[in-house]
């Protein structure tokens, strides 16, 4: 049998694969901790990456809409140097307002939420002596009952014993733990730093960034492989961005709507809830339950009827909002319909928590855009060369 180079080339490629393959998977354990390794030294960068995608949304709409003139163009030189800078510190001082409008209106209401609970626990507690009292005195045989309850003996000596050996045991593990949290919080102030300077840099150098992995991806691959790379990265930025902006959308429209309701039938706390449910709405689908449980908390302090009557107007908003205005404007926003934006939530909660609710729904709206238009192109019917001819003879004959 007759081998080309171009037959050695693949076979050679194949077996090296082989063995790649084979290597991993005796070395598995070596290989995930050599990952681990590697993904510890690149959080900062991976999360600077995430920061700038973000930022990079009100960033672009303060450029196009803030300080451009006619037809996107700055308008002057001046504006065309500080444009980009103007528009970086405006996008950041955006989102810093946002959780600062978030953190000023929800913790002061929830400590004295708090604050109010702790303060009636002695009544709650005096209540509850008072109430056992009368239960007490009604029913004799419960009394006679607890009398006739033999109460175990305590041996203080070997309980005092053993908390001072635990204790002493306890107190260099306690010392080391608090290093290491120290030392945790410290490490994750600095990577913190190191990705918000990354992100600064990548924002302000993304055309030349982009341009500069566009010219190394055409230069290492074949035409076909670049074009199927651009596609695929410009469907992922696509659904990504769409994603962001109607995630956020969707949590705006559903904290207006708690505000406005709770104003009407008069509930408390309804600026501190609206707000705190659109801020955890973020989170596809299950977000605005941690904002629900915290408003039913505080109403629950002050009148346990009106916490039951939010309950019912959570659950009849939530259906609003889950039927008609997320598969609207965050499925629609993607192109996914709602059955799978609900696979996405769940698999990806499952897989990487809250992290992987945000990032499965354009991951998967991404296959499944590719996925359909390949169906669609095998299920094509195949013309004959006759209907072929015939289309051909048509299309000359109209434009005769």
């Amino acid at each position: 049998m007759n081998l080309n180079r171009g037959n050695i080339r693949k076979i050679r490629g194949l077996v090296l694969f082989t063995a790649v393959v084979i290597l991993a998977l005796l070395k598995f354990d070596l290989l995930w901790m050599t990952v681990i390794f590697c993904l510890g030294i690149l959080r900062p960068f991976i999360v600077g990456g995430m920061i700038a995608y973000v930022i990079n949304l009100p960033m672009r709409f303060y450029e196009k809409k803030l300080f451009s003139g006619r037809k996107g163009k700055p308008a002057g030189k001046w504006m065309e140097k500080c444009r980009r800078g103007l528009s970086l510190v405006l996008a950041y001082l955006s989102v810093i307002l946002a959780i600062t409008l978030v953190i000023v209106t929800v913790i002061p209401q929830l400590a004295g939420a708090v604050r109010i609970l702790a303060n009636r626990m002695p009544v709650l507690y005096g209540d509850l002596i008072s109430s056992l009292e009368v239960i007490f005195e009604e029913n004799q045989h419960l009394s006679a009952w607890l009398q006739s309850v033999e109460v175990p003996k305590i041996n203080w000596e070997e309980m005092i014993n053993t908390v001072v050996t635990f204790l002493k045991s306890g107190l260099g593990s306690m010392l080391s733990s608090t290093f290491t949290v120290a030392s945790s919080i410290i490490s994750s102030t600095v990577n913190f730093f190191i990705a918000l300077i990354f992100s600064i840099y990548l924002l302000i150098q993304k055309e030349k960034l982009l341009n500069q992995f566009d010219r190394v991806l055409m230069a290492y691959s074949k035409p076909k492989v670049y074009k199927s790379v651009c596609k695929v990265f410009s469907l992922l930025n696509q659904n990504f961005s769409n994603f962001i902006t109607g995630q956020c959308t969707e949590a705006i429209i559903l904290g207006a709507m708690f505000i406005i309701c709770m104003f009407i039938f008069q509930f408390d706390y309804a600026v501190m809830t609206g707000v705190l449910i659109a801020f955890t709405a973020l989170i596809p689908i299950v977000g605005a339950f941690i904002g629900c449980f915290v408003g039913a908390f505080l109403m629950l302090v002050d009148d346990p009827v009106k916490a039951l009557w939010f309950l019912v107007l959570f659950i009849v908003l939530q259906q609003i909002e889950g039927n008609l205005i997320y598969p609207h404007v965050v499925g629609n926003s993607v192109g996914l319909p709602s059955i799978w934006v609900l696979a996405a939530v769940t698999i990806g909660g499952s897989l990487m928590g809250v992290l992987g609710m945000l990032i499965f729904i354009p991951l998967l709206s991404t296959v499944y855009m590719l996925l359909k238009e390949d169906v669609n192109k095998r299920n094509k019917p195949v013309k004959t060369k006759e209907e072929d001819d015939h289309e051909k003879r048509k299309e000359n004959f109209h434009t005769e």
